[in-house]
């Protein structure tokens, strides 16, 4: 039988991949839209991976790259986007396309309901929002275990062009998704900025979780950025850790750009003592091996 190789997708010219990025429309304001981040992130001759807690950034990914711009989606399965359905899946992979030969990314709930006061300066995007908030839903029942509907999201990441990410998951539920992943063999799961205080994970817990092959960990530069994470934290995560993905989780308008996210990344990473082969590892090699769907 013959084995057919797919062209190579777009990303893989770009020089960075930012596999977590906010725009407009999304739960609060943000920097730009849809559009204008893609054109932002083109000048860069980077990659951007949208995200949106209101649910699927598929469509506009899709339009975007139909006017010759790097980007991708998401869909995050809050309740707002109809929690834990395998429909909301399906119909995101459908609006994503497949002319960008990447994955999309399956958020699992980042609205959890667990006690936070975020340190962000941030907006409603609509009076609804502001009045009503957004309903909280966790990916593990009352006795802890995980949801039924969760583990059939995870089965369907073995067949479907997926990754699964672990949302805002406390850090005993990551390590049930982990062990789950593992079980039913799912090729790639990804720790969703696993130093945030709704996780709670440090560079020793990756360490640990990493030695599944399938785990990529993303580390943000909004973790640092709050004071969420303590710097040796963050280098030790950005030095240390197998399958490392680096993004920005940026978009705020009280937070910086993308340029200057870009500038004061290279700073950082000069600061960490990191190479430039490892560079390009967690800011492109990393991201594409776990998107690319050859």
């Amino acid at each position: 039988m013959t084995t057919v190789e797919l062209p190579a997708p777009a990303a893989a010219r770009a020089r960075f991949v930012d596999v977590h990025y906010h725009a407009d429309p999304d739960a609060y304001v943000r920097r730009h839209t849809a559009v204008a981040a893609g054109a932002h992130y083109a000048e860069l001759d980077g990659w951007v991976v949208l995200k949106n807690h209101l649910g699927s950034t598929a469509a506009q990914a899709w339009e975007a790259r139909q006017q010759g711009l790097p980007v991708s989606g998401s869909v995050v399965l809050n309740d707002i986007a109809g929690g834990l359905d395998p429909r909301a899946v399906l119909q995101a992979v459908v609006q994503h396309g497949d002319d960008s030969g990447l994955r999309l990314i399956v958020h699992l709930p980042t609205v959890t309901g667990r006690p936070h006061r975020s340190r962000l300066r941030r907006d409603p995007a609509h009076p609804l929002l502001a009045r009503d908030g957004l309903r909280p839903l966790t990916v593990t029942d009352e006795a802890g275990t995980l949801r039924p509907e969760v583990r059939e999201l995870l089965h369907m990441a073995r067949d479907l062009p997926i990754v699964v990410s672990t949302g805002h998951a406390g850090g005993a539920e990551v390590r049930l998704l982990v062990d789950e992943a593992v079980r039913l063999d799912v090729p790639r799961l990804m720790l969703n900025q696993p130093a945030s205080p709704l996780t709670g994970l440090t560079c020793a817990d990756l360490l640990d979780l990493a030695t599944a092959e399938q785990v990529y960990t993303e580390q943000t530069a909004l973790t640092h950025l709050l004071g969420y994470q303590d710097r040796d934290d963050f280098d030790g995560v950005l030095s240390r850790v197998p399958r490392v993905v680096y993004s920005s989780d940026l978009g705020q308008t009280s937070q910086m750009d993308i340029a200057q996210w870009r500038a004061a990344s290279r700073q950082w990473f000069q600061e960490a003592g990191l190479t430039e082969e490892r560079v390009t590892e967690i800011t492109r090699s990393a991201p594409l091996r776990m998107l690319r769907l050859t």
